[in-house]
């Protein structure tokens, strides 16, 4: 008889979702009304929803709406060496970069982190030039659409482009983990905080540093006497330094510490690197 009940089960399952959509939608709004009806009647799971969500709302986004602003622009210059600017790769820890020329408007390609490997094998060669580890670099408008944008990501499997304005020049910096970010939400990489801790170590004698962190957990952990009177968390400590809800990688002081901001969405900060400024 279980084995009768369980066989019924997918058509069941069919028919509640059938049903959830008999009412075809005539709009976006009405097709999220019919999904969050859907999930209400426990067809949808939370994170399932939210990730069609997320996938429906892209397309209403522009690549100005999640670019990284060109003031926040990590870049090297065409005519450094690599003892100049692997410190900022390192400090940074991002896997491309963008190289110019005589101004940020003048990219002339993408550094791919992991090209460098082989320079760090050998001592500095006079010859070197960073112009032969560059990959093309490619340019999109700030209103191009998140949705074509991740199609073209896809089928020229590139995974970084440099936006620019109406006149030409360089506006910023877009990925396609930005995009992804706004469907599935926040991604993890290698550099993120265990879920069990708050702070991580980096090997540069940096942090990594989660923005719930209490204030007493950071205390104790640096051994600080950030008062917890007004703030519960290291992210309202530093929220309330910068006066207003910063963006990824904006940065500030407080202390004998500095905070880039890793991750952020528009309620609250994630995740922050501390630098000590005395060390």
């Amino acid at each position: 008889m279980s084995e009768d009940r369980s066989s019924n089960e997918p058509k069941s399952w069919l028919n509640k979702l059938t049903q959830a959509f008999a009412h075809e939608p005539k709009n976006r709004q009405e097709l999220l009304e019919v999904l969050r009806e859907a999930h209400q009647n426990k067809l949808l799971d939370s994170e399932a929803l939210a990730i069609v969500e997320g996938a429906i709302q892209v397309a209403d986004l522009q690549v100005r709406d999640i670019m990284v602003p060109r003031s926040q622009m990590i870049s090297i210059k065409a005519n450094q060496t690599p003892k100049e600017f692997l410190p900022s790769i390192i400090e940074a820890a991002h896997s491309r970069y963008p190289v110019v020329g005589e101004s940020l408007d003048d990219v002339i390609g993408i550094l791919l982190a992991k090209d460098l490997l082989p320079q760090v094998l050998q001592d500095e060669q006079p010859s070197f030039n960073i112009k032969d580890l560059l990959r093309p670099a490619t340019f999109v408008p700030e209103s191009k659409r998140l949705n074509v944008l991740l199609r073209e990501f896809r089928a020229n499997h590139n995974h970084m482009a440099v936006v620019i304005d109406e006149y030409g020049g360089v506006a910023g910096l877009v990925t396609i983990e930005d995009v992804l970010e706004q469907i599935v939400g926040d991604i993890e990489d290698e550099h993120d905080v265990e879920e069990d801790s708050y702070v991580k170590p980096l090997p540069s004698g940096d942090f990594l540093v989660k923005a719930l962190t209490p204030i007493d957990n950071f205390n104790e952990a640096f051994d600080t006497e950030f008062s917890d009177d007004e703030f519960d968390t290291v992210g309202g400590l530093v929220m309330s330094a910068f006066g207003h809800l910063p963006k990824r990688n904006e940065v500030t002081e407080i202390g004998e510490y500095r905070f880039r901001v890793l991750n952020a969405d528009s309620r609250r900060i994630h995740l922050l690197r501390l630098t000590p400024r005395v060390r």
